[in-house]
């Protein structure tokens, strides 16, 4: 990569100051590029290829966590790097508008995560102790003389992925309809494990920030034990910012 290019950690509105106390990536000076009240966060790129190692990628969180204790920042993901500063330019004229609107929406606001998981050390027998239907059907076909055949087995997977599925969509529903009323909008992400019941995305008022967390509480008391409540925040509003740049 040639020293021109120029890395991007997000947008801003210009006239905003945050004052830069940390560097970016590769130890780089963050400055802004502005264009017509908008403006990117940058430093020079890096020399050769940019990986996503731990230093890097704790240098590119550090610079958003930075901007955001004095100013609106519509992050973007680890990784964009532009060619140069017309280029840098080019995308602020492009997407002008974008990201006015989406300044405007995020104004005062954080991005607070919440995760909920089923806290059982095995989450079938979980599920079989709670579902009679479940429980028969494996007792009926484990109990035969000849044992279970392997489409008895898939499909015994079958119902319990079902069950499982069922069972999040109503804690899910639950918990949105308590935290709605402390939220500005709430995203839901697909769970990447069996124990994990839902990962949201909430939208808080950084005025809000207690009233978020007593609404976290609220809803946790709809649980029992077998629950494990984990939220964290604040952070950008990644899940919240169409990151999506025009080029060309």
């Amino acid at each position: 990569m040639s020293g021109n290019g120029k890395y991007i950690y997000g947008f801003m509105r210009n006239g905003a100051k945050p004052t830069f106390t940390i560097p970016g990536i590769d130890g780089n000076p963050i400055f802004t590029i502005s264009d017509n009240g908008v403006a990117a966060v940058v430093s020079d790129g890096p020399d050769g290829k940019l990986r996503p190692e731990r230093k890097h990628l704790s240098a590119h969180h550090g610079v958003i966590k930075e901007v955001m204790k004095t100013s609106t920042i519509l992050p973007l993901s680890f990784g964009v790097v532009a060619d140069n500063e017309a280029s840098i330019k080019k995308i602020l004229k492009l997407n002008h508008d974008s990201f006015i609107s989406q300044l405007k929406r995020m104004e005062g606001k954080v991005e607070m995560g919440l995760k909920i998981n089923w806290d059982v050390e095995n989450i079938f027998e979980f599920m079989v102790r709670k579902h009679r239907t479940l429980e028969l059907f494996r007792d009926n076909i484990f109990l035969k003389p000849t044992g279970a055949t392997q489409e008895e087995k898939l499909e015994l997977g079958r119902m319990f992925e079902t069950i499982l599925n069922e069972d999040r969509e109503t804690h899910l529903t639950t918990v949105q309809d308590i935290l709605k009323d402390y939220c500005c909008e709430i995203k839901v992400n697909k769970p990447k494990d069996e124990n994990t019941i839902m990962k949201l995305a909430c939208l808080v008022e950084k005025t809000k920030m207690e009233q978020f967390e007593k609404g976290v509480f609220a809803a946790a008391k709809e649980f029992d034990d077998n629950y494990a409540f984990d939220f964290n925040g604040p952070w950008a509003p990644h899940n919240f910012v169409d990151t999506k740049l025009k080029t060309a």
